[in-house]
């Protein structure tokens, strides 16, 4: 017990000797008062042993989470359960604690007179806002890089239990930081003006009410898309995609085929036939699948050999289908070509990066919340606006359909109501908005090998934590300076 001692004063030593140093660097980049509000909230998170509580729970999930829910064996079920469900879980745990400490760290401090007392100090109020986000981001930049970590050293001791040909797949198409092509990114745009032109025409032959316009106007739009994603019984249907510059280092590097299809009739079941043909005779190899057995409405890889693409970087793929039924590939995710583009650590970490920025809006969305409201009411405000980021599939739907009301099953039309001249308008912006945070998905990126470029961090970083996370800080910190401290207390 004696003999811990020393090892235990040695241990402190270090960690007071690593904390100095983050203090001093904290000093001279943000300067003193804005460093001494990052110490206040890293003291205040392991005095109530916050901090301590969260760590725990995110290692919990990192550990438990694997050994409560056991994978299949294969490459999939593996990554299923090491990044996707142990990834997720420390998103949701680590963006729930941001929101309740951001919220109560200010608040409680303005309702336990704390903020009164710096206030009156030469500090700027903008300053005490700011110090206490970046404090908050580098608890949270500490705990992300734990259970990174954590969730990487899992994955690479786990990935040597599996079979050698699920290692081998695991490397290929998982372990890996894959680049993604796919057909005419305009199609959308194409779709979008031909509907507008076939709807003109049919107003000037035919009075068409304003009340049916939106339903009109979506059927004609489905159709298109029909046209774009159906391949008839006994036809086959060709995209080319462009692998635009990385044609110039993919020279004998074979390709995967990512593709997803849906059956015209959804009652059916089974899996269906297929034969693809990737290549240009004359102008390029030509190679030709065996016949496929493959089941709709899921993702399937399908490795395909190198040097298929001609001189232009254009990949011809065609697709047969031999079975008595039609079958669709969705816009977007029913093709798509996937080729090796870097290592998974960098991946790995750029991955996390926008998880980190998602966790920098997040804390200005809570302190800009306890600026103006009490702590309980500062933390219902913040979690229903990510409720309504959880429920912008439902607002997505209503603005395609042009109504609130849903779709009548017995007019088969959608209804509709005065409501949507306001309503529609106002789920529009606030999905745009949404958009901007939501429009990256990390998880998904690295359970199936897909790469997240430092273009895409950039971008994350812009949107979510410039952009939005500006908005939201400005906003604060007015809301602070301006605020009487003195009513807070009576208010609360």
């Amino acid at each position: 017990m004696i003999s811990d001692v020393p090892r235990t004063a040695a241990w402190l030593l270090r960690l007071g000797a690593v904390t100095g140093l983050f203090a001093w660097i904290a000093r001279r980049i943000f300067g003193q008062q804005i460093a001494a509000m990052i110490g206040l909230t890293w003291k205040a998170a392991f005095r109530f042993r916050l901090f301590v509580v969260i760590l725990a729970l995110l290692l919990g999930a990192v550990v438990l989470l694997p050994i409560l829910i056991k994978d299949d064996g294969t490459a999939q079920g593996f990554t299923q359960i090491i990044i996707t469900y142990t990834l997720s879980a420390v998103t949701g745990l680590l963006g729930l604690s941001t929101l309740w400490l951001s919220c109560g760290t200010l608040a409680r401090d303005i309702e336990e007179c704390q903020l009164q007392m710096l206030a009156v100090k030469p500090i700027p109020r903008w300053q005490i806002w700011l110090g206490k986000w970046l404090g908050i981001m580098s608890l949270n930049a500490a705990l992300l890089l734990i259970a990174g970590s954590s969730i990487y050293a899992l994955l690479q001791v786990r990935a040597g239990k599996l079979p050698p040909d699920q290692q081998a797949r695991l490397r290929n198409e998982v372990l890996v930081a894959r680049g993604s092509a796919k057909p005419e990114e305009n199609i959308g745009k194409e779709i979008d003006a031909e509907t507008e032109r076939i709807l003109k025409e049919r107003r000037a032959a035919t009075e068409i009410s304003p009340t049916d316009l939106n339903e009109v106007r979506r059927q004609i739009r489905e159709q298109l898309k029909a046209e774009y994603q159906l391949v008839p019984p006994g036809y086959q249907k060709v995209w080319n995609i462009d692998l635009g510059l990385a044609k110039n280092y993919l020279h004998d590097r074979p390709l995967q085929l990512r593709i997803k299809f849906n059956a015209a009739d959804n009652a059916t079941s089974g899996t269906f036939d297929g034969i693809f043909l990737v290549g240009v005779p004359q102008k390029t190899k030509l190679w030709r699948s065996d016949v496929l057995s493959l089941a709709p409405d899921t993702f399937h890889e399908i490795n395909i050999p190198a040097n298929l693409y001609d001189e232009n970087g254009i990949l011809t793929i065609a697709f047969a289908n031999p079975n008595n039924m039609a079958l669709l590939f969705p816009l977007g995710e029913g093709m798509e070509v996937l080729y090796p583009e870097g290592k998974f650590g960098q991946n790995f970490i750029r991955g996390v990066g926008i998880i980190f920025c998602w966790m920098g809006l997040l804390a200005a969305i809570g302190l800009a919340s306890a600026s103006f409201l009490s702590f309980p009411v500062a933390a219902f405000f913040a979690l229903g606006l990510l409720t309504v980021v959880f429920a912008s599939g439902t607002l997505s739907t209503a603005v395609e359909d042009g109504t609130i009301m849903g779709f009548n099953s017995e007019t088969g039309k959608s209804g509709h109501s005065v409501a949507d001249t306001i309503v529609i308008p106002i789920f529009k912006a606030v999905l745009k908005v949404v958009k901007l945070a939501k429009d990256f998905s990390p998880i998904d990126s690295l359970s199936t090998g897909r790469s997240v470029s430092w273009a895409q961090l950039g971008t994350a970083f812009a949107q979510i934590v410039l952009l939005l996370g500006g908005i939201a800080a400005i906003g604060g910190m007015v809301i602070l300076t301006r605020r009487e401290l003195a009513t807070a207390q009576g208010t609360s």
